[in-house]
C-alpha cells in the first residue's frame, strides 16, 4: 500500500521561508510569542542543562534561551542553513537518539506545518530525558478566518466552486490527547488569540508572505489566482471584518502545549475511591443522594 499524499508541501514550505527570511522576515508575531516563553519558563524553577530549539522559523527563541541563563546548552534545530544552527534537518525526523537526554524541548510556531504531528511529539519525547520538558507554541485553528471566509465567498461567486487557500491548523481540543499518546505526563493546552489590524487586505497578505505563511497544501490549486477572485475577497474582507475606523481585523490563534517525560518524581492522581474528603465539604455544601428509577434526592 502507498503512503498517503502528505498534507503540506515541505520543499515549498522551506523554500518560502527561506524567500521570507532573505526579504526581511515579519517578526510581530514571533516577537509576541517570544515574551511568552519567558513568562512561562519562568515559572519553572528549575535550569536546563541541555536544551533544543525544534524548527522555529527565525533562531530569536535561541538567542533569548542563551541570553536568559537558565540554559546551559542549547541545540538549534534549524529548517534552513544559518549561523546560529548546530544542524539542519526536520521535525519529523529528528537527527538524534533516542536517548538524546534534553532537559527542554521549544518550539515556536513551527508545527502547524508538520504532516505527522503525534509521530514528532513521539520523537521529541523518546529524545528528552526523564522528568523533560516540552513547550511549544503553534498557530490553531482560529488562524486567519477572516481571510479564509473571504476567500472561500469570492471563489465561489466568481469561479463557482472553492479551492483550499488556508491551511487546516490544528484544533485546541485535540491537542492534549496528542501529549498523552506520545507518552507525555501532565499536559497542558491552552490559546491566546491575538488580533492584528490592517489598513487592506493586501497589506496582511504582504505580512504573510513576509512570514512564509503563504499557501504550501499539497493540493494547492497550481493555477494563479484570478484577479477577479483577488478583488472580490479584498472587498468582502472590508464589508465583513472592518472596525469602525475602517481598518480591518486579522485573527492568529495561537496554542500553547507542554507536557512532561513521565518521572517517579512527579505528582500523579489518586486512585477512584481513596479520596479521604468529600467534594460537598471542600465546597461547603449539602450533599444529597439520588434515589434510583425515581430521580428522587434525599
Amino acid at each position: 500500500m502507498s503512503d498517503p499524499t502528505p498534507l503540506f508541501d515541505t520543499a515549498l514550505i522551506r523554500r518560502r521561508l527561506a524567500r521570507a527570511r532573505a526579504g526581511g522576515y515579519a517578526s510581530f508575531l514571533m516577537e509576541r510569542v517570544l515574551d511568552d516563553f519567558e513568562d512561562r519558563l519562568a515559572a519553572v524553577t528549575r535550569p536546563f542543562p541541555l536544551a533544543l530549539d525544534l524548527v522555529s522559523p527565525v533562531p530569536a527563541l535561541a538567542e533569548r534561551l542563551r541570553a536568559g541563563g537558565r540554559v546551559e546548552r542549547l541545540v538549534r534545530l534549524s529548517p534552513l542553513p544559518e549561523a546560529e544552527a548546530d544542524c539542519v534537518g526536520d521535525a519529523e525526523a529528528l537527527p538524534f537518539a533516542a536517548s538524546a537526554g534534553f532537559d527542554l524541548a521549544v518550539s515556536a510556531l513551527a508545527l502547524q506545518h508538520v504532516n505527522d504531528l503525534p509521530g514528532v511529539l513521539v520523537q521529541l519525547r523518546r529524545a528528552l530525558k526523564p522528568d523533560g520538558l516540552f513547550l511549544g507554541c503553534l498557530l490553531g485553528g482560529a488562524t486567519l478566518t477572516e481571510l479564509r471566509q473571504a476567500f472561500l465567498q469570492a471563489e465561489s461567486e466568481t469561479e463557482g466552486g472553492v479551492s483550499p487557500r488556508v491551511a487546516p491548523f490544528a484544533e485546541l481540543r485535540d491537542l492534549g490527547g496528542l501529549l498523552q499518546r506520545a507518552g507525555f505526563a501532565l499536559p497542558v493546552v491552552d490559546a491566546d488569540t491575538i488580533r492584528v489590524r490592517y489598513g487592506d487586505p493586501f497589506a496582511l497578505m504582504r505580512d504573510l508572505r513576509a512570514m512564509g505563511l503563504t499557501n504550501a497544501l499539497t493540493d494547492r490549486r497550481r493555477t494563479p489566482l484570478r484577479r477577479a477572485t483577488l478583488m472580490r475577497a479584498a472587498a468582502i474582507y472590508a464589508e465583513r471584518f472592518s472596525d469602525a475606523d475602517g481598518r480591518l481585523r486579522a485573527t492568529f490563534e495561537v496554542l500553547w502545549v507542554s507536557g512532561w517525560v513521565p518521572h517517579e518524581s512527579q505528582q500523579k492522581p489518586l486512585r477512584p475511591g481513596t479520596a479521604k474528603t468529600r467534594l460537598a465539604e471542600a465546597l461547603g455544601t449539602a450533599e444529597h443522594r439520588i434515589i434510583p428509577d425515581t430521580g428522587e434526592t434525599r
